[in-house]
C-alpha cells in the first residue's frame, strides 16, 4: 500500500463551481432564481454563467486576475458567484454600502481589472475612482441593468461603458463555453474583505478547496433537503453568502432575490414564495421578532432560519420561535468562509422550559463536521481553558475552509495562523462541560472594570429581555475610580410610548445581574450604527462613550 499515490482519476481539484452542471442536468427546468416577475431555471442559469465567463475571457480576463462586483442580492449578482471564477479570475465582492474611499481603497489593494457595478452604485463608484493615484490603472465598469428600478429606466448607462452592459456580456458570450476549471484545488476562488467592525477590512483569500468544503459543510450541519425555497435577505456580499449560492445550487434549489427588505417585505416574500429557508444576522431575528402586527402575514409553513454574527440574545430567539420560525445557530468568520461552528440541538432539550431552551441555543455549539477543530485558549500561557463555562479565553480553530491568507498582509498572517497550527479568531469565548462553545465578546470588546474582565455580550443579552428594548450594545466608557464601566447604547422598539429613563434601566438592570456588570451609562438612540451586513458597529460607539469623558462615580 506504500506505493499507492494519488491519480488522475482520484485527484480532480474539489471547487463549488461543478456543482452547477449536474444540478443544470437534474433540475434543469426547476426555478432557480425569482426576482419580482423574473423567473430562471436551472438550465438558463447554467447558460448564463457560462456566457458570462465566456465574454470575459474575451475582455482579456484570465486566470488569477481579480474581478469586483458592488451590487444587492439581485440575479446578477448570483450568477457572478459561478460566473467570475469559471473565467478562471478571482471573484471580489465589495460591500455596496461602503463609502468611496475605503473602496477606492480596496480596489488599489486588491488590483481590480474589472468592476460590474449596480446602476444605484454607479455614482459612488466614479467617485471612488477619482480618489485613485493616477498612477494606478483603473479598473473597467461594467454596469448591472435592473428592468424593475426606474432609474434604469430612464438612463443609458451603456454610454459609460464603451457600450456594454452586464446583460449585454450575457448576450455576447457562449453557453457551452469551456469553463476554467483550477489547476490545482488550492487555487485563489474568491477574496473576500473583512467588514472592519473592530478594525481596518483585510483581504480574505479562499480557495476553491475551501469553499467546497464549506459548502458540503453548511448544507449538511443544516440539514438542507433538496429542493429549498431560499429566501435572500443575508448580503451575498458578505462571505459569499456563507457559501449558500453554491450549496442553494448542488440541492436544486429556488432563489428568491431582494434588492432591499424590511419585516414587511420579509413576511410577504415568505408567505408569497413558500420560503422554507433563510439565514441572516441577529438583526434580521430581531426585525422579525419585533414586527408590528400590520407587517405580519401568517407563515405558509416551517421557516428554518439560521442566524450567526453576533451571539443572538436569548429573548430574541424565544421570540421568534414563539412566532413560528425554527431558528439555528452558529459561529464563522470571513476567515472560514462560512458557519463552522454550530448549536447541535439534542432532543432531550426539548423538554425543558423555553427560557432554558432559549439560552442553550444561544451558544456558538460544537464544530461542524468540516472543522478539524476548535477550542478556547489562554492568550497569556497557551493552554486551554477549564471547560466551566466561566474561565475566558480566545477561540482558535482549524479545518479545510480557513482562509489561504490575507492579501499582501504577511504579518497578520501570521498573527492569525500560528505555528501552533491555530488560526486566532481575536474573539474571546468559554468552553462549557458538555463541550459546547459560547461567544463572551470580541477580545477589543471586553470590559475591565475594578480588575474584572467584563462581558459586554453578557449584559446585552439580560438588557435584550427588557420589554422597551429593540437593540442593544454595550461599550466601555472610561471611569476615574473603575478604569472603565458599562455604557449601553439602546434603541427602543416601535410603539413604545414612553421610552425608560436612565436611571428606570439601570434600576431594572440591577435586579437582574451583578452589580458590577450594570451599566453605569445609557445612551438612548433612534438607531444604532450597523454594517451593511447588521453588525452593530460598537467601534463607533466606543468612541462616542470615549468622548462623553471619564465618569467620575461615588465609590461603590
Amino acid at each position: 500500500m506504500d506505493r499507492m499515490r494519488p491519480n488522475g482519476a482520484n485527484s480532480s481539484p474539489l471547487t463549488p463551481l461543478g456543482f452547477l452542471q449536474r444540478t443544470a442536468t437534474v433540475y434543469g427546468d426547476r426555478p432557480s432564481v425569482v426576482y419580482h416577475r423574473t423567473v430562471f431555471t436551472w438550465s438558463q442559469t447554467r447558460h448564463r454563467c457560462l456566457r458570462l465567463a465566456s465574454s470575459l475571457s474575451s475582455l482579456g480576463i484570465s486566470r488569477g486576475d481579480v474581478v469586483s462586483v458592488v451590487a444587492p442580492n439581485v440575479p446578477a449578482m448570483y450568477e457572478m458567484q459561478f460566473g467570475v471564477p469559471m473565467s478562471g479570475a478571482v471573484l471580489n465582492n465589495i460591500n455596496l454600502r461602503l463609502d468611496a474611499r475605503t473602496i477606492s481603497a480596496l480596489l488599489r489593494h486588491s488590483g481590480s481589472k474589472l468592476v460590474f457595478v449596480d446602476h444605484l452604485s454607479l455614482p459612488l463608484l466614479h467617485d471612488s475612482l477619482r480618489l485613485l493615484p493616477t498612477s494606478h490603472v483603473a479598473p473597467r465598469i461594467i454596469p448591472i441593468e435592473d428592468p424593475y428600478e426606474e432609474e434604469t429606466k430612464s438612463s443609458d448607462h451603456s454610454a459609460a461603458a464603451g457600450g456594454l452592459t452586464y446583460e449585454k456580456l450575457i448576450e455576447m458570450g457562449d453557453p457551452e463555453f469551456d469553463w476554467v476549471r483550477p489547476k490545482s484545488e488550492w487555487e485563489p476562488m474568491v477574496l473576500n474583505y473583512t467588514s472592519g467592525t473592530t478594525s481596518a477590512p483585510k483581504g480574505v483569500v479562499h480557495c476553491h478547496r475551501g469553499l467546497f468544503i464549506i459548502t458540503v459543510d453548511s448544507l449538511i450541519d443544516w440539514s438542507v433537503p433538496k429542493c429549498p425555497v431560499y429566501l435572500w435577505t443575508l448580503p451575498i456580499f458578505h462571505a459569499n453568502g456563507w457559501s449558500y449560492p453554491w450549496g442553494i445550487a448542488a440541492v436544486g434549489g429556488t432563489n428568491i432575490c431582494l434588492r432591499r427588505f424590511d419585516a414587511t417585505a420579509i413576511y410577504a416574500a415568505l408567505a408569497a414564495y413558500h420560503v422554507t429557508h433563510m439565514c441572516g444576522a441577529p438583526v434580521v431575528l430581531n426585525m422579525l421578532a419585533n414586527a408590528p402586527d400590520s407587517a405580519r402575514k401568517p407563515l405558509p409553513g416551517p421557516v428554518q432560519i439560521l442566524t450567526a454574527g453576533a451571539p443572538p440574545p436569548p429573548a430574541v430567539l424565544h421570540r421568534a420561535e414563539a412566532l413560528g420560525f425554527s431558528v439555528s445557530h452558529g459561529y464563522g468568520l470571513t476567515e472560514t468562509a462560512g458557519l463552522v461552528v454550530s448549536c447541535a440541538w439534542k432532543g432531550q432539550w426539548d423538554r425543558l422550559p423555553a427560557a432554558e431552551r432559549a439560552r442553550l441555543k444561544a451558544r456558538q455549539g460544537v464544530r461542524t463536521l468540516g472543522m478539524a477543530n476548535i477550542d478556547v485558549i489562554n492568550g497569556a500561557t497557551g493552554e486551554i481553558v477549564k471547560r466551566d463555562g466561566a474561565t475566558m479565553g480566545e477561540i482558535v480553530l482549524r479545518g479545510g475552509s480557513v482562509m489561504l491568507g490575507y492579501l499582501k498582509d504577511e504579518e497578520a498572517t501570521r498573527r492569525a495562523v500560528q505555528p501552533d497550527g491555530w488560526f486566532y479568531t481575536g474573539d474571546v469565548g468559554v468552553m462549557h462541560a458538555d463541550g459546547y462553545l459560547e461567544i463572551k465578546d470580541r477580545s477589543k470588546d471586553v470590559i475591565i472594570s475594578g480588575g474584572e474582565n467584563l462581558s459586554s455580550v453578557e449584559v446585552e443579552s439580560v438588557l435584550y429581555g427588557h420589554p422597551a428594548v429593540n437593540e442593544v450594545a454595550v461599550v466601555a466608557r472610561p471611569d476615574e475610580y473603575w478604569g472603565e464601566t458599562p455604557c449601553a447604547f439602546i434603541s427602543i422598539r416601535e410603539g413604545v410610548v414612553v421610552p425608560p429613563a436612565e436611571v428606570e434601566v439601570i434600576a431594572w438592570c440591577r435586579e437582574r445581574m451583578p452589580h458590577y456588570m450594570v451599566p453605569k451609562t445609557v445612551v438612548l438612540k433612534p438607531e444604532l450604527p450597523k454594517t451593511s451586513t447588521g453588525k452593530i458597529q460598537k467601534y463607533v460607539l466606543r468612541e462616542e462613550a470615549k468622548a462623553m469623558g471619564s465618569r467620575r462615580p461615588s465609590k461603590m
